[in-house]
């Protein structure tokens, strides 16, 4: 069974290791896997988490760096700094952009990536997600007991590859119940000897044919069993990384004392890294970072923004 892990407000966690954990967030779980190729330390996938200083906005990162190793720890601590930075910020498009100028400042030396963010913002069941070529997520509708891919039209290209200003992205509201499945590339590029890879179409179906929603807590692990013996042992040959979230009817209210408590938490953190008490580096001070935990105005005006940006097709 996965360990448990319960996010505090103003936390950060994840990495680049193996992992096998159970994470609570306010308004939602989430279950992490990784296994990085050939047992080594740590691999080229990269997962993280992140709860605001409130606990409404919970952040979700799945990343698939080049290179295996120690050649990724480095990169897996300056996106965990990244996470810290805009902990607060309900609109994910700074994070993601500050992500891609890291990638191309460092893109001389042969590093880029895929990455799939996800931004779940507790009070309304919104889910922001950003794609940089990255494979799309899997949907499970509870109301409909039916899984879909989830994604858009179009989305950004990897990670380090060109700068751009802003990123694309689109929303899909969720009910509890619903499912959020993301992974990386080997889920698909799984094959049996002298076979075809099974690509989106084949995992999608494999999860039809296997996951029970019912238990969230043993579908990553059913899910890569069945991959595993469909191609032979595929999964073998890369980092594998799958990340579960699901909606949990909490968080959709913050209590007066967390929300009095936002800001102090933000000076606390801010102080503590000046101090040397807390790695930097420290949350932004900016109205956004802050009206992404306290101040309902801000919020909706960013909410109407990024859900603007980019509708789901097909969203209910």
């Amino acid at each position: 069974m996965p360990d448990d892990q319960t996010m505090a407000c103003m936390e950060v966690w994840g990495g680049s290791e193996a992992v096998d954990a159970h994470v609570s967030l306010s308004g939602l779980d989430a279950w992490v896997y990784s296994r990085p190729y050939a047992q080594a330390a740590a691999g080229g996938d990269v997962y993280y988490v992140s709860a605001c200083a409130t606990g409404r906005i919970n952040r979700l990162l799945v990343a698939d760096v080049s290179g295996h190793g120690e050649s990724v720890r480095g990169v897996a601590v300056q996106l965990r700094d990244l996470m810290r930075r805009f902990v607060n910020h309900i609109d994910q498009a700074r994070f993601v952009t500050r992500m891609n100028k890291h990638f191309v400042e460092c893109s001389a030396a042969g590093c880029f990536a895929t990455a799939l963010v996800t931004t779940f913002f507790a009070p309304t069941r919104s889910l922001s997600v950003c794609n940089a070529g990255h494979p799309p997520p899997l949907l499970y509708r509870a109301s409909t007991r039916a899984w879909s891919l989830l994604e858009a039209d179009a989305g950004n290209i990897p990670l380090g590859i060109l700068e751009f200003d802003n990123c694309d992205q689109f929303a899909a509201d969720l009910e509890v119940g619903d499912l959020v499945l993301v992974y990386t590339d080997s889920l698909i590029e799984a094959m049996p000897a002298g076979g075809e890879i099974l690509g989106t179409g084949g995992l999608l179906q494999i999860v039809r044919e296997t996951a029970d929603p019912s238990h969230p807590e043993t579908l990553i692990a059913n899910l890569l069993a069945a991959i595993d013996a469909r191609t032979d042992g595929g999964l073998r040959a890369d980092d594998v990384t799958a990340l579960l979230l699901r909606p949990n009817g909490t968080g959709e209210r913050v209590s007066w004392g967390d929300f009095f408590a936002a800001p102090l938490r933000i000076l606390r953190s801010t102080g503590g890294a000046l101090l040397g008490r807390n790695p930097f580096p420290w949350p932004e001070l900016s109205l956004a970072n802050l009206g992404g935990t306290m101040l309902n105005r801000l919020n909706k005006r960013q909410r109407r923004g990024f859900r603007a940006s980019r509708p789901l097709p097909g969203a209910e």
